[in-house]
């Protein structure tokens, strides 16, 4: 039998040799069009001619309750009464653009102003000191004033002062009644960075002359004394330090010797939640790097919309603490 191809053609034959070509190029020309493909990529719907409006850090609020248990005995007298610590805060603005002011009406509380202008949170000295009775101005010695009830230093060290607002403050912590006081707001800006204030110390954790130091002791005896009383801290805002040809130096980085304002901030945290309280983060969430322009006069104090920014923040807490009682 002939097996042959007709005449003029020659038969296809698949060989195990072409089987296998076969496969090598298709598997090329698959691995060359992924190839292809995957440096195309997807569209992305990134735009960089789009500017985003506000900034990706979250605030660090800790807002804490106050327990129920400490307002065992307390006869609430039905309005809302909140006391205000601090400086320039509170003693910058004057009559219906104050902090007070502007916290009194957005939450239709009655609010006192114990502020002292240029006042920090921790003491000049760790232990009073005669010599220097500006210390009756900072926190943890007005906390000691108003639990012991004895305002003579305090006093004295106002009536020297050229300033009405330190006798206006005094007077104010002395006439009130604290037994109706529902709220006190600890409110002061980066005084005490500037100050070269240091921001706590590891071997005395309750040392005054240092800014968690005097926190931590003005906090404790508020509660020894008036257990019954909410307390809440407003952190500081975003502030510049001056170097010594003027220049404005970013306070958000620049370590004056007790490292940078976020380093403060953190420490102030620390304590408010060891102790139980409140505290309300400004540096990231109220008058920050990006917007500090917009709210500040200078390099650390507020103008009347950063005041109003910062009444609003401590009303949502003093408004939204109603529905829970406190």
């Amino acid at each position: 039998m002939n097996n042959r191809s007709p005449k003029g053609k020659k038969e296809f034959r698949l060989t195990p040799h072409l089987v296998l070509l076969i496969a090598i190029l298709t598997l090329a020309a698959i691995s060359v069009i992924r190839l292809i493909l995957w440096n195309r990529g997807t569209k992305s719907d990134y735009d960089p001619n789009n500017l985003a409006e506000g900034f990706d850090i979250e605030a660090l609020d800790t807002i804490l309750p106050l327990s129920e248990t400490l307002l065992e005995g307390h006869e609430d007298d039905g309005v809302t009464t909140i006391l205000c610590l601090g400086n320039n805060i509170l003693t910058d603005g004057t009559g219906s653009g104050s902090f007070t002011s502007l916290l009194a009406s957005d939450t239709g509380a009655i609010v006192y102003n114990g502020g002292f202008p240029e006042s920090t949170i921790g003491a000049r000295y760790s232990s009073y000191n005669e010599n220097f009775p500006k210390d009756n101005f900072n926190l943890p010695y007005v906390a000691e004033s108003i639990c012991s009830k004895d305002f003579n230093r305090l006093e004295a060290a106002a009536a020297a002062e050229s300033d009405p607002k330190y006798t206006e403050a005094a007077e104010t912590l002395k006439s009130i009644d604290y037994s109706t006081v529902d709220i006190i707001a600890i409110v002061y800006d980066a005084a005490d960075y500037l100050a070269l204030i240091p921001s706590d110390n590891p071997n005395d954790p309750y040392e005054l002359s240092t800014y968690t130091g005097g926190l931590r002791n003005a906090i404790e005896d508020i509660q020894q004394t008036y257990p019954y009383i909410r307390i809440v801290v407003m952190s500081h805002t975003f502030a510049h330090a001056i170097d010594g040809n003027g220049n404005y130096q970013n306070g958000g980085s620049t370590d004056l010797g007790n490292g940078a304002l976020p380093h403060y901030l953190l420490k102030e945290i620390d304590v408010s939640i060891s102790c139980g309280v409140s505290i309300i983060d400004n540096f990231y969430g109220t008058i920050n790097e990006d917007n500090y322009m917009e709210y500040m006069d200078d390099y650390i104090h507020l103008n009347d919309a950063g005041r109003r920014l910062m009444a609003e923040r401590l009303a949502e807490l003093v408004n939204t603490g109603r529905t829970s009682k406190r």
